[in-house]
């Protein structure tokens, strides 16, 4: 499904916004054999998927079939990923399969890897995670505890935003299965593993940059693209055309703003980042009214079950908008339902905690999927097990 979705958009081309940043990136590191300290303006992606386009095309990421076959590949491993959390989660064999089954077929997770989008190594990543920081809290073993880490780690060095996923690797001291002392040694043989596997990149941004930077220097520049006034024209965008020159004139502001900043600051990556951050918050501290529209946009934005209708037309928005819901509904139903409660507070908290993330800085339809869908489907896929299959009740964990 995925390879047809690349042959269907054609192959030699990209269609998503955020590919020539990926692109640009992986082209200067095959041809100098360093990551560039830029990837576009003001800032530098996360190493991971450019690194991932130059292995997976031999040096040469401008070959966009190859690289666009190659992410349909890597994202043909997230069903199986889910139907084995399915598996350790739920002990059915047969729902797991379908797990993996809806997983497969699952729109935004085909469209994503049918273009160069970083989701789905950032999903083999976090779901591989998740998978062995469970299996380390059931044995316990702190060897898995210290893979399942270095997988987060790995995942963070792809997007980011798995930094405000650490600590979940503590989750396994509310296990209370096992002696304090052995949910103690897992949880921080995890913690051991993140950062044996994060550590190299950041020395090197501090040989780089002479500066702390964990993983890249975007955070400053992006919570001012959200939170700025600026962004009230993308909040109150009515098409596709306005939004497409309410992007331009933020990119203009920030341009302005970010040129109206002493040399040193705009020359230290993370005093750049500081600055903007700052600059947002003025922003939002001198204008209250802006303030609560941009925080309501972006509440919405993230949890509205259709597509973007500026975007989608309407049968898609009808159509995602129903399947969501009912994925929604489902999942609820699965979360109050599923034995392992542990588990399943521990998936919650993960939703309340990612869309809090997300609202304070940026939301995206596709940054909720990449984090919100596979616990959808996990327990989506577990509800509807239980009511077509109400005798079948789950076995204990």
């Amino acid at each position: 499904m995925r390879a047809a979705a690349v042959l269907g958009t054609g192959p030699s081309a990209t269609r998503f916004a955020d590919a020539g940043a990926y692109l640009n990136g992986a082209r200067l590191l095959a041809e100098t054999g360093s990551y560039p300290r830029e990837t576009e303006p003001h800032l530098f992606r996360p190493p991971g998927f450019p690194v991932f386009l130059v292995a997976a095309t031999l040096g040469h990421p401008d070959r966009i079939a190859a690289a666009r076959f190659a992410n349909a590949a890597l994202g043909a491993l997230v069903p199986g990923l889910l139907a084995a959390l399915s598996a350790r989660l739920f002990r059915r064999r047969a729902l797991a399969l379908a797990t993996g089954v809806l997983a497969a077929i699952h729109p935004s997770f085909v469209l994503a890897a049918s273009d160069l989008q970083s989701e789905p190594l950032f999903l083999v990543f976090l779901l591989a995670a998740a998978y062995l920081l469970l299996a380390a809290a059931d044995r316990p073993s702190s060897n898995l505890a210290v893979l399942a880490g270095v997988c987060l780690a790995l995942a963070t060095l792809t997007r980011s935003i798995g930094l405000a996923l650490t600590p979940f690797l503590l989750a396994p001291l509310l296990d209370r299965r096992y002696p304090r002392r052995a949910d103690l040694h897992v949880a921080l043989s995890a913690l051991l593993g993140f950062g044996a596997a994060l550590l190299p990149w950041t020395l090197r941004n501090a040989a780089v940059f002479h500066e702390l930077l964990l993983v890249n220097d975007g955070a400053g520049v992006i919570f001012w693209g959200r939170n700025s006034d600026a962004a009230l024209g993308l909040a109150e965008a009515p098409d596709r055309a306005a939004v497409r020159q309410a992007v331009e004139a933020l990119e203009r502001r920030r341009s302005q703003v970010v040129a109206s900043l002493p040399d040193d600051v705009r020359r230290s990556p993370g005093a750049l980042s500081r600055a903007m951050t700052r600059a947002a918050l003025a922003e939002r501290a001198a204008n209250w009214a802006g303030t609560r529209r941009l925080l309501a946009w972006k509440i919405g934005d993230w949890l509205r079950p259709y597509p973007d209708p500026r975007f989608w037309p309407r049968w898609i928005v009808l159509g995602g908008g129903l399947y969501y819901a009912a994925l929604f509904l489902l999942a609820a139903v699965g979360l109050a339902r599923a034995e392992r409660r542990g588990a399943a507070a521990c998936a919650a908290a993960f939703l309340a905690w990612t869309m809090l993330v997300h609202v304070l800085l940026e939301t995206n339809w596709r940054y909720r999927a990449a984090l919100w869908d596979p616990v959808l489907l996990l327990y989506a896929a577990f509800a509807a097990w239980l009511l077509l299959r109400p005798a079948a009740a789950p076995a204990a964990a």
